[in-house]
């Protein structure tokens, strides 16, 4: 199919705290649209506050896919997200909607836009016999275990990164070959849509920790402290041998919550904690969206005119 026939998709990238939801939202209700959540997490339920989830009247107002579909102690990979937004793309399209991808994963926006070398999925008894071992033996130790198995992977994995380490294992122990190996195979072919790549990134990097240290107290004033209190009191949680490794509380601000929680940083340190967590995601998210040379970069206030502008044009309204 010619790429000009190809239905149209918009996808709306930035570091966290940029106003990509604000600006989907509002692409979505003057076009039709309808948003796919690119953001680890957001998949998961209860994670409302500190995930800066779309509110419940926006959600109403418009149609939102891939927010709350998993437990936060369940695991949900880049290829489940891709396969799954995948449906929901074809499907908007069907309908006559237009899918705006909305969020700041980039693994996500790789995996969907790019595909993803075939991998095993996950695989629970695997990953508990290997949870296991790390709780008896250490997470270096699983690390060195790594290294003589793949020791390219074991260079690009941390040795404080369990879930990275446990899942390179994982994949060795069901296939009998490397994730370095399978990284490497030949992706699926891209997908069939012509997608408009928007970065939203305020020019000034102080603007942006501006930013993110109001949202931060705003969360704050929300409840978010109790937002995570009550996640530690569901029995999945409690019976987790290790919840700050479950993906799901890797998110920043709740590692640090939970970790103020049990007592280990005063209010103050927290605060101090969860907002440097942020920009250094922040950091990270935009590193790799400099990687990404078709995308169109724009300060979501000073060009913001010129954004819905590129907009228009590229659906030709």
């Amino acid at each position: 199919m010619s790429i000009h026939h190809r239905p149209a998709a918009i996808a709306i990238m930035g570091p966290t705290a940029s106003g990509k939801t604000a600006f989907a939202l509002e692409c979505a209700r003057a076009l039709g649209g309808e948003i796919i959540s690119v953001d680890s997490a957001l998949v998961y339920r209860g994670l409302d506050i500190g995930a800066a989830k779309p509110s419940a009247a926006e959600r109403a107002g418009v149609p939102h896919h891939l927010i709350d579909v998993r437990e936060p102690w369940e695991p949900y990979s880049a290829a489940e997200f891709a396969a799954d937004a995948r449906t929901a793309l074809d499907d908007i399209a069907a309908r006559g909607r237009l899918p705006i991808l909305a969020g700041g994963t980039g693994l996500y926006f790789r995996s969907l836009l790019r595909g993803l070398s075939a991998m095993p999925p996950a695989d629970a008894p695997t990953r508990a016999r290997l949870a296991a071992r790390a709780e008896a033996e250490g997470w270096p130790a699983m690390h060195a275990e790594l290294a003589r198995i793949d020791p390219q992977a074991a260079q690009r994995i941390h040795a404080t990164d369990p879930q990275r380490i446990q899942r390179a294992l994982e994949v060795h122990a069901l296939t009998g070959r490397t994730i370095s190996e399978l990284q490497q195979s030949p992706p699926p072919a891209r997908l069939p849509f012509r997608v408009l790549k928007l970065v939203l990134a305020p020019a000034e990097r102080a603007v942006l920790h501006q930013r993110i240290g109001r949202r931060f107290d705003a969360m704050l004033e929300e409840g978010f402290i109790e937002e995570v209190q009550a996640l530690r009191t569901l029995p999945e949680l409690q019976a987790h041998p290790a919840p700050l490794d479950l993906p799901a509380l890797r998110a920043v601000g709740y590692r640090q919550a939970w970790e103020h929680l049990d007592g280990e940083v005063d209010a103050a340190g927290f605060r101090e904690r969860a907002i440097a967590a942020t920009r250094q995601l922040a950091k990270r998210q935009l590193t790799w969206l400099r990687g990404e040379l078709d995308a169109l970069w724009f300060d979501p206030q000073s060009q913001e005119a010129a954004l819905r502008g590129t907009v228009s044009r590229f659906l030709g309204r």
